[in-house]
C-alpha cells in the first residue's frame, strides 16, 4: 500500500511539474493555448500571472518530492502538499472549471487516502 501511495504522490508531482511547463513556457504558444482554451490575445496579456500561477504549482512539485525523498519520515510532507493540491484543485473547480476538480484534486484525494490506509 505504502508503494501504491508513493506512486500516486509521484504521478501527482509530474502533474503538477507538467502545470508548471504549461503556464510558464508553452502559456503563449500554440500547444499552451490550446490546452487552456485561450485566444492569442489573452494569452499574452495573462502570460505573467500564468507565470507566476506556474511557479506555485512549481513548490508543490517541489513539496511533494522533499516529502517522498524522505521516506516514512516524509508523512508530513506528503500529507501537507497533498492537502495544498486538494483545497487548489477544489478552489479551481469552483472559480474556473469543474474539470480542475477531476484533474487536480481527485488524484490528491486517493494518493492522500492511500497514504494514510498505509500507515
Amino acid at each position: 500500500m505504502v508503494i501504491l501511495a508513493n506512486v500516486l504522490i509521484g504521478i501527482v508531482a509530474l502533474l503538477h511539474l507538467y502545470f508548471l511547463i504549461l503556464e510558464m513556457f508553452l502559456w503563449t504558444k500554440p500547444f499552451g493555448r490550446k490546452a487552456f482554451g485561450l485566444t492569442e490575445a489573452f494569452a499574452n496579456e495573462s502570460k505573467a500571472l500564468a507565470a507566476n500561477q506556474g511557479l506555485y504549482n512549481g513548490f508543490l512539485v517541489a513539496g511533494l518530492v522533499w516529502g517522498l525523498l524522505l521516506g516514512p519520515e516524509g508523512f508530513p510532507q506528503k500529507v501537507f502538499f497533498l492537502s495544498c493540491v486538494i483545497v487548489a484543485g477544489v478552489f479551481g473547480g469552483a472559480t474556473v472549471s469543474k474539470k480542475i476538480v477531476i484533474v487536480q484534486a481527485v488524484p490528491a484525494v486517493i494518493a492522500l487516502a492511500l497514504l494514510y490506509a498505509s500507515r
